[in-house]
């Protein structure tokens, strides 16, 4: 006896599945003619609700502090500060050199105090001789220093000259211009009314992260004569100095050989003749630079 078996076709047996099935059922149902404005819900108590464990709440008074603090101590350390509102000091020596033509040692020496919105900087440069009376010429300032721009730093104080005996007012711009040349112009105003401006330049060609060539250049004029110290009025004197320098110690000290050429200009070259001095000079030059 043959038994016969029966089957659903497969497109029919899914049609049965999704019409039976809870979702195709929720689908179907039209919820938009419900209204729910009737339903009242003032009666449920929410107060045995225990919602401590969630995430929320009333925050603290100080949960928003302006040092983001969050209301948390800071302990023993303290509370932290920026790096640039802290006062902090530094030396630079940007050059203590021999000249060995001149015989003589050169010297440009910084320290400052302060942070990086302002600072006390004093600052002293010029040159020793090392025979017969070993005199020492040096024009020192003390000035506050305070940035102009982004490049740009401005000083203001006051200054003495050893070479001419006077006192003198000192402001001066100090930045990098295009090309990240180091530029700095300085005027100084004498108690006799005599004004001094120096202009100097100096570029930084790096080799390698050790090897640097260091060319500069200076200028300085004078607004009048003074023949007791050989001065004339306007361009006087020409100082140019390359250098090939090595960095070590994290770059922090340079020892360095170079060349330096310095000439006079205009008048001045014929007073200095009639007083039987040099108008040009050059000479060898090594020493070390460095800043702590």
């Amino acid at each position: 006896m043959k038994t016969i078996k029966k089957s659903l076709p497969f497109i029919g047996l899914s049609s049965a599945v999704l019409l039976t099935s809870p979702l195709a059922a929720a689908a179907e149902m039209d919820m938009s003619s419900m209204d729910h404005s009737s339903m009242d819900m003032s009666g449920m108590d929410h107060s045995s609700m225990d919602m401590s464990g969630m995430q929320g709440g009333e925050p603290p008074a100080d949960a928003r502090s302006p040092d983001y603090s969050n209301g948390v101590g800071y302990g023993e350390f303290g509370k932290p500060v920026m790096m640039g509102s802290l006062p902090t000091w530094g030396i630079s020596v940007d050059d203590l050199g021999y000249q060995f033509e001149d015989d003589q040692i050169n010297f440009e020496i910084e320290g400052w105090y302060g942070d990086d919105s302002s600072r006390l900087r004093l600052r002293t440069e010029g040159h020793a001789a090392t025979k017969d009376d070993k005199e020492i010429d040096s024009l020192s300032s003390l000035a506050y220093w305070q940035p102009l721009g982004i490049f740009w730093n401005g000083e203001a104080g006051a200054a003495y000259n050893t070479e001419n005996d006077k006192a003198a007012l000192m402001a001066s711009i100090v930045g990098t211009a295009p090309y990240f040349i180091e530029t700095d112009a300085r005027a100084y105003v004498y108690t006799d009314g005599q004004v001094q401006l120096d202009l100097g330049a100096e570029y930084e060609w790096r080799l390698d992260q050790h090897w640097v060539v260091i060319p500069e250049a200076g200028l300085t004029v004078f607004s009048k004569d003074d023949t007791d110290n050989n001065i004339t009025k306007g361009f006087n004197e020409l100082e140019a100095e390359v250098r090939l320098t090595y960095e070590m110690l994290s770059r922090q000290l340079s020892p360095y050989v170079g060349f330096s050429y310095e000439t006079t200009l205009g008048d001045t070259r014929d007073l200095r003749r009639q007083n039987n001095e040099d108008v040009d000079t050059s000479s060898v030059t090594a020493g070390v630079k460095f800043w702590f």
